[in-house]
Parts: structure tokens; C-alpha cells; sequence
């Protein structure tokens, strides 16, 4: 069950079916601690669904995925205790509305770490601050634009103090200014030193952030690279179609 490679995610040869439907091919993947790799490809490729199999959402037909020394797929893992070591930040928000912010926030620490419900709060306010929204503690989730609920889901998924942060298109489904503000605070998490796998269609993001560019096509990992130099001077002709539709608006602006 062991990692060798002490990486602190590892995907080995990993294969996911929909019925007769192969989403993924054989996918191998390593996130080095402290990397921030972004994962970029047309819509139906494969990435979210990678995502959703790297923390068990959604399990694989075939391989391994490892969460540093520890294989979550073996049969005989503790998944629950294994996939609480990934935070995970969807398209759409997942918060319950009938908890203030603050209750959000403390309910995971609280029922699967067994953390005091003072402990537990005084932990979410501390990350309610580190995204700017403390006033909004007693808030209802209802009341909060897009950018200010996807933050507290942010700060929801680092109240469980995870070694890996996966983002699937965190930002897809906001108005496009509020994109920015939820940005930023994955920019700081970076900059802090966290372990990040970010599905995304923000190229500046990929450009100025990550570590290593990943293209996926056809549910296969077609590209992967240092993101200067998948994004100016790709290998593939499929990466470079790709990029060709969706760096053209950017450039327009």
C-alpha cells in the first residue's frame, strides 16, 4: 500500500468507465508536495471526472491512487479517514442552507474529527478572516453572492486541515466579476505552500500560478509541462488547437 515516490498525490494507470463509456484511459499522474498543478482540456475530457476518482467521489474501474504513503484505493484502506486528507471545492457551492456560515464550516471538524463546537468555530473564523469574510459569520448562505459562498466553501474545505486541495472548476459557475475574489484566495493558498490539483479554464490563473500544466483530451493526458511553455509553444497538435480557441478571446481583451 505504500508510495514510493513520496509524492503527495500519485495516480497510477487509472481507468474510470460509464457504462460502456471510457472517460479515462490509463491516467498517470504525480503532484509533488507543495506543487500546484493545473489540469486544462475541453469540456467531456476527462478532468473532473480525475478529480472525483482521486478522492473516491467516484470510483475507479481500474489503478491506484495514493494520498502520500497511504493507497485510498486498496481494498483494505480507511477511506473515509484517507479522503478527509483531500479538501475538495466544487462548481457549485454544496452549502447547507439552513446553517449560518460559521456552522457550515464547523460541522465536518466537529462530527469527523470530534472537535469541540468552540474549538471547531474559533478554527472557522480564523479561515472566515484568511478569505475576508469574518463579518459573515452568522450569515446565511443564502445572502452571499457567488464569490462569497465559494469562498466559505473554501474555508469549509480547509477546516479539515487537508494535505491536498482539489478545486473542479471553482470558478465556472460565477458572474465573471466575482471570479477575481475567489482567485485570490487560491493564489494564496499557493503562495502558502499548499499541495493543489485545480481543474480550470482560467489561463491566466495556470500561467501565473502553477507549477505544471496538464492538457487532457479524450480521457488521456495529452500534454504536461512546465505552463509557459505548454501555453506559448504546445507539442500537440490537439494542445494547440485547443489552446488556439481558448487563449483568442484572452487575447481580444
Amino acid at each position: 500500500m505504500s508510495n514510493p515516490t513520496g509524492a503527495a498525490v500519485r495516480v497510477e494507470r487509472l481507468v474510470k468507465h460509464f457504462g460502456a463509456n471510457e472517460v479515462l484511459r490509463g491516467i498517470d499522474l504525480e503532484v509533488a508536495r507543495g506543487d500546484v498543478v493545473c489540469v486544462i482540456g475541453p469540456s467531456g475530457s476527462g478532468k473532473s471526472t480525475l478529480l472525483r476518482c482521486m478522492n473516491l467521489i467516484e470510483t475507479p474501474t481500474a489503478g491506484r491512487v495514493f494520498v502520500g504513503d497511504d493507497e485510498i484505493t486498496h481494498h483494505k484502506a480507511d477511506t473515509n479517514s484517507l479522503r478527509s486528507r483531500m479538501g475538495m471545492v466544487f462548481q457549485s457551492f454544496n452549502l447547507f442552507p439552513h446553517r449560518t456560515v460559521i456552522e457550515n464550516i464547523a460541522m465536518a471538524p466537529m462530527v469527523v474529527k470530534g472537535l469541540s463546537k468552540a474549538d471547531a468555530q474559533a478554527r472557522g473564523m480564523e479561515l472566515l478572516r484568511r478569505v475576508g469574510l469574518e463579518e459573515k459569520a452568522g450569515a446565511s448562505p443564502r445572502s452571499l453572492s457567488g464569490g462569497q459562498q465559494q469562498r466559505v466553501a473554501i474555508a469549509r474545505a480547509l477546516a479539515m486541515e487537508p494535505e491536498v486541495m482539489l478545486f473542479d472548476e471553482a470558478t465556472s459557475a460565477l458572474d465573471p466579476e466575482l471570479v477575481g475574489e475567489v482567485l485570490a484566495v487560491m493564489r494564496e493558498l499557493a503562495e502558502g505552500g499548499m499541495t493543489m490539483v485545480v481543474v480550470t479554464h482560467e489561463m491566466g490563473f495556470a500561467r501565473e500560478v502553477c507549477d505544471r500544466l496538464v492538457f487532457m483530451d479524450g480521457g488521456v493526458i495529452v500534454e504536461s509541462g512546465d505552463p509557459a511553455t505548454v501555453l506559448s509553444n504546445p507539442v500537440h497538435e490537439r494542445t494547440r488547437r485547443f489552446l488556439a480557441r481558448v487563449l483568442e478571446p484572452e487575447a481580444e481583451v
